[in-house]
């Protein structure tokens, strides 16, 4: 199964005084991976500024940019086309000893920091699925499923700055402490595991030509001799209806956009996102 899906990324700020100059880094164009492509992006920023594109240490396309003239709103919009298919489940199922030998190589994705770090009390409650898991996949199939039972997906209920302790003495979250939940007690069990920033379709069956609301979303990736894709949002391994825009530890390495302003007043956040199914 295939698609190919139009997604346009509107997002910005309004600052109550205005704004006399803005610096901003852009993380809204999607990834070429083995499980999507992409034919075009485009990114618009109004007020026209100086920016420059790189690849950030974790293959994120990133685009920074600045505003020095005196602004009352900063918008960025991101218009992608992007090819995604379902890749066949390929065998997998490292055991506990053989993932002791990829612990130096995938470091990085070990770290609890503090989004991620998991709560005394989940883990206390996990222990016995530790202690059962005949393997790394067991287990991160057993937490998933304990986490996706006990924590509310509740729009609204977390902010950006949540962790995952927060969340779970919430009992309550986004995709966002979904993932996070997911991260820190995949990583406390020493299994390599990163979080994953992008889109999906809103719809299990999307109709093609039709335009739907849509929002940023966050997956997690865990490595079982290869990276496997897990939504702990909605228990469902990740495939053809997400599209990935930014890989890394953890929010802090893939906010959508990031800077500072200079202002005398107060400033809000807008977002909106469009999805559509082209074919």
């Amino acid at each position: 199964m295939s698609m190919q899906m139009r997604i346009r990324h509107t997002t910005g700020y309004q600052y109550e005084k205005g704004a006399v100059a803005s610096f901003n880094e852009a993380r809204m164009t999607p990834m070429t991976t083995s499980e999507q492509y992409v034919l075009r992006s485009r990114l618009e920023i109004s007020p026209t500024p100086w920016s420059y594109e790189y690849r950030d240490y974790w293959g994120t396309t990133v685009t920074s940019f600045e505003v020095h003239d005196p602004h009352a709103e900063l918008t960025v919009v991101a218009t992608s086309t992007v090819e995604t298919q379902e890749v066949p489940p390929k065998p997998h199922g490292v055991t506990w000893d053989e993932l002791k030998a990829v612990q130096d190589e995938w470091c990085e994705f070990l770290e609890l920091s503090q989004w991620v770090s998991p709560s005394p009390a989940l883990l206390e409650e996990l222990r016995p699925h530790r202690e059962a898991a005949a393997s790394p996949s067991d287990y991160a199939m057993a937490a998933t499923r304990f986490l996706h039972e006990r924590v509310a997906y509740v729009p609204g209920s977390t902010e950006v700055t949540t962790t995952a302790a927060d969340a779970w003495e919430a009992q309550t979250g986004v995709c966002q402490d979904f993932a996070h939940l997911t991260l820190g007690v995949l990583r406390e069990a020493r299994i390599p595991a990163r979080y994953v920033s992008g889109y999906l379709h809103p719809s299990p069956d999307p109709e093609i030509g039709e335009a739907v609301e849509g929002e940023s979303h966050a997956w997690i990736e865990w490595w079982d001799g290869e990276w496997v894709g897990w939504d702990p949002t909605n228990a469902i391994t990740s495939g053809p209806r997400h599209v990935v825009v930014a890989k890394g530890r953890d929010y802090g390495d893939s906010p959508p956009l990031r800077g500072i302003f200079s202002t005398s007043g107060g400033s809000q956040l807008f977002v909106g996102v469009e999805i559509t199914r082209l074919r």
